[in-house]
This record gives C-alpha cells, structure tokens and sequence, in this order.
C-alpha cells in the first residue's frame, strides 16, 4: 500500500479517490481533506475521466473527524492556531468541511461512495455527498456525536437522506444502520459482498460512464436543483450556523476541556457511550397535602 494518505487512480473513463489512513480508520485530519480536494481538482480537469469513486482503504471507509487533530495533538501550528478563537474556528469549519464537502456534492462529473466497514459522523458526512452510495454488506453507518455535545456534523444530511421522523431517531439515540437498513431507508443504492466492494462499484462507474459527460452533468445539476429548490441548501446552512453555535455553549467548551485531558481515544469513546447520565439536578416535587 502507498504511503500516500491519499491515492489516486485512473483506469479508463474511472478514477478511484482513497483515503489512505488505516490505522486510523481514515479519520479526517486537515492533510487529508487537503489532498482529497487536490484529487478531486485532479479528475476534473482530466477529461478522461467521467466517473469518480471515493473509497477507504483498510478495514473501514472512515471513522470521521480526526479527534486527536481537532484537540490539538496531530496538526501544524496554523491549523491548531487558526481554531484557538471563535472566529478562526468559524473559518476553519467553513472552509475545511462546509465548503469542501459542498465542492464534492456539487463536483460536475458523477460520484460514487463504496462504503465499507465503520462509516461515521463526518465520514457518512463525506460519503453523503457522492451522488451514488454503494455499500458493503459488512458496511455500519452512525453519528453518535450528539453524545459528545456536537449538533451533528457541519452539513446535517440525515433529514435529506432517510426522512425527518427517521433522522430523529437516528440522532437522538446514536443508532447504527446496518447496510441492509441503510439500503431499506434509502441512503445507499446498492447493497455487494464486502470481497467484491470495489469490483462491483467499478461496474456500476463503467455503466454511468457510457452516458456522455455534457449529458450527464446537466441531469446531475438539474436533479440538485431540485433538492435546493425543496430547501437542501437552506438547511445546510442553517445547520452549520446552529452547529457553531453549539459548539461554544459551556457544555460543549467543558466537554472539549474533559477530552484534552483524557489519555486515550478509548476514554473518549467510552465517555461518548455513557452519555450525559447524570444531566442537571432535577428540582424534588413539591411536598404535597395528599390531594389527588
């Protein structure tokens, strides 16, 4: 495996994007989002390419946001420096996760996510944003972050990709959706054996590729303008702005304070499992005279 922590390949009218992070689950860390951005301008100035795949290598498409980058532990100086106030914070989130998420969703050629393994937070964030999802029977998808005081992720995708009623409950109780209920719900397109992942989802590329690219786009953007007439685009932006702002309520800040201090990510997941169980002091009841 190349020790690039993003691959990128071209066979015929297909290129393969890969995170290439697997002894982190392909956590998203500035690097990575960086290189992801410069593949995708890669295919699309290559006009051989029709079709784009995005992948992870390893045992997992993505766990999400890289925890130890966002507390300051694995990333440059400017990176960490740019978050230590609110409104570098602001600027960091806007443009290394809104707006290149928004560049892929909106990317003109055509994208398909194979998914397999863990698919987390802003790793389903990211795999939310190909046109097409083709998921591994082994394939989990969450966001549990809610747990951890987040409003979600930047972009909140779940109302759009399984129903309002559904995204509720997926958030509210940090559900994982197996591929087979992910398939049932909509949010994938397909449902292959986790050894024939990558095969099939070359098929299904070569099938997309046969339409002519002009054609292809315009149906593309049309379909998207669709949903941005129905209010998508709306939505995301809102949420983005209400995710800041949660962000730096004093649970969240003294959330972030308890994880710096942690000595493991294993702490931190098992602190997000536990959730806030013991949530403010609730008021006793009002001593009463016995009258119903």
């Amino acid at each position: 495996m190349s020790d690039d922590i993003v691959i990128y390949e071209v066979d015929g009218p297909v290129a393969t994007i890969t995170m290439n992070r697997p002894a982190v689950a392909n956590a998203q860390d500035s690097r990575l989002i960086d290189e992801l951005d410069a593949a995708f301008n890669a295919a699309d100035i290559n006009d051989s390419v029709r079709v784009v795949i995005l992948a992870g290598a390893g045992r997992h498409f993505s766990s999400g946001h890289d925890l130890k980058a966002l507390v300051g532990e694995a990333e440059p100086d400017s990176w960490r420096t740019m978050r230590e106030t609110p409104e570098g914070k602001f600027h960091h989130e806007r443009v290394m996760y809104y707006e290149r998420c928004k560049r892929i969703h909106d990317f003109r050629k055509p994208t398909i996510a194979a998914v397999h393994g863990s698919c987390v937070a802003a790793g389903l964030m990211l795999a939310c944003m190909c046109d097409l999802i083709v998921a591994a029977d082994d394939a989990r998808f969450s966001n549990p972050v809610l747990r951890m005081t987040g409003a979600g992720v930047e972009l909140l995708v779940e109302p759009w990709e399984i129903g309002i009623r559904k995204a509720k409950e997926f958030l509210l109780t940090s559900q994982t959706l197996d591929a087979a209920e992910a398939w049932r719900l909509g949010l994938v397109n397909r449902v292959v054996p986790a050894g024939e992942l990558m095969e099939r989802t070359r098929q299904l590329a070569e099938e997309i590729a046969l339409v002519p690219p002009v054609t292809a786009q315009v149906v593309k953007e049309s379909i998207n303008h669709a949903a941005d007439l129905m209010g998508k685009s709306d939505s995301w932006r809102y949420h983005f702005m209400a995710h800041q702002w949660a962000h730096n309520t004093k649970t969240a800040l003294d959330a972030l304070e308890r994880r710096k201090q942690q000595r493991s990510m294993k702490e931190v997941f098992a602190d997000r499992d536990r959730g806030d169980t013991e949530g403010p002091a609730r008021p006793k009841p009002a001593a009463t005279d016995g009258a119903s």
